[in-house]
């Protein structure tokens, strides 16, 4: 039986695998799934957006060291990723005029092939398996405006909530500015929105299987690993 560890950034990814995403892939034949913060982030008072490359790689490349028998993928968001300087991730500066599910393929294949690289020749690279959120977890909370706003208690927000759904082809392509990332425009409806907390049940109000028809980076990163097993 195989071992999952997900790399998260943040306090609102490490409760939505422990809470919707563990139980899921439990089923598909996991020994254990499991969040693992990058580096202190549940010390830090602010997160400042996404940790530098080289800080989150030393993470990864430690767990599929220390444990053969484990698999490991990323749950990071595009929004606030480094792009240029020491703290920049792979593929990230090429993004800008790329389309978004485009965008999301471009990091994760310059990440794997990063690792792949330092863990050697005869490492299986099936077992890294990167995910990168367009453009940060809230987008795939607009899979269901619905019951994003009946989840965080403020029905009335529904049809606000579609309006900004309906703007884009797919909730993933909620861009990624200080003033429209899926977060802003959440709290600028509902100032009371605390994102782990609020963010764990609004995803498991709309269940994986709509999440993942709604949010097809999404959905096809589900699929690697409801098949690795």
């Amino acid at each position: 039986m195989t071992r999952l560890f997900i790399h998260v950034e943040g306090q609102t990814e490490e409760r939505f695998v422990s809470d919707v995403l563990a139980p899921h892939l439990y089923q598909c034949g996991y020994e254990s799934v499991s969040a693992r913060l990058f580096g202190n982030a549940r010390l830090r008072s602010k997160r400042g957006g996404v940790k530098p490359w080289g800080s989150v790689r030393q993470d990864i490349l430690r767990h599929l060291k220390e444990d053969s028998r484990s698999i490991s993928t990323t749950m990071v968001d595009f929004y606030g990723m480094p792009e240029t300087g020491s703290k920049a991730w792979p593929g990230r500066d090429v993004t800008t005029n790329l389309a978004v599910g485009q965008k999301a393929t471009a990091v994760a294949d310059a990440i794997k092939t990063d690792i792949c690289k330092e863990m050697g020749a005869s490492f299986d690279v099936d077992r890294f398996i990167p995910y990168i959120m367009m453009h940060e977890f809230e987008g795939l909370l607009f899979s269901s405006p619905i019951m994003l706003a009946k989840s965080i208690g403020r029905a009335e927000l529904s049809s606000p909530f579609m309006e900004i759904r309906n703007q884009f082809a797919s909730p993933e392509e909620i861009n990624d500015s200080p003033s429209t990332s899926p977060s802003h425009r959440i709290v600028a409806l509902a100032q009371g929105y605390h994102k782990p907390l609020h963010g764990s049940q609004a995803a498991s109000a709309i269940g994986l299987e709509v999440i993942r028809q709604e949010c097809p980076i999404f959905g096809s990163w589900l699929e690697k690993l409801e098949s690795y097993t």
